[in-house]
């Protein structure tokens, strides 16, 4: 069965268990009119999705779609917290763990620049994933910051065999503007 001939519920679960993070429906219209002929209008999306959600609401699922604003999600409901703890025994909190998967997607980044997308509190995180193997650190050849990157632990404790392909520009400072 192709993707085209999915139906648009069905093709939207798709588009959000594959992209992993919120969409709005904007993004989810654009990526579902992907190899059609007619482009797919916002409306017969929020109505699939609203077919997508009461599905999900009347399954027996440990997954449900959330909106949070104007963006929908596929995410594991929160009455299964219990469980990830159980299959994931990894004791981060949640802006370490933010901090981790800034690494995740970058693959590669200096630690000057985590912090700066992160905050200061970065060091402390970074002090934590080290603490833990999640990350390895190797001073900068050419200056005073550290590459960050993942670690064989982190690859075998999440089973993140490949991630998608981050755009690797380093952060541009803006004078006077730290965080820009």
């Amino acid at each position: 069965m192709s993707s085209a001939s999915l139906s648009l519920p069905a093709r939207l679960e798709a588009i959000l268990y594959l992209k992993g993070r919120p969409l709005s429906l904007g993004e989810l219209a654009e990526i579902a009119s992907a190899g059609l002929i007619e482009p797919i209008e916002r409306d017969a999306v929020e109505m699939a999705l609203i077919t997508l959600m009461a599905d999900y609401a009347h399954r027996d699922t440990a997954l449900e779609i959330r909106q949070d604003a104007q963006r929908f999600s596929l995410q594991l409901r929160d009455s299964h917290a219990d469980l990830v703890q159980t299959l994931l025994p990894v004791d981060l909190s949640t802006a370490t763990l933010r901090t981790l998967a800034t690494v995740a997607l970058k693959r590669r980044i200096l630690q000057s620049d985590l912090v700066e997308l992160r905050g200061s509190g970065a060091y402390d995180h970074i002090k934590e994933l080290l603490a833990q193997d999640f990350i390895e650190r190797r001073r900068q050849s050419d200056g005073r910051s550290f590459w960050i990157s993942l670690s064989d632990k982190f690859h075998r404790t999440f089973a993140v065999t490949q991630l998608a392909t981050v755009d690797p520009t380093p952060v541009v400072r803006a004078k006077g503007n730290p965080a820009a």
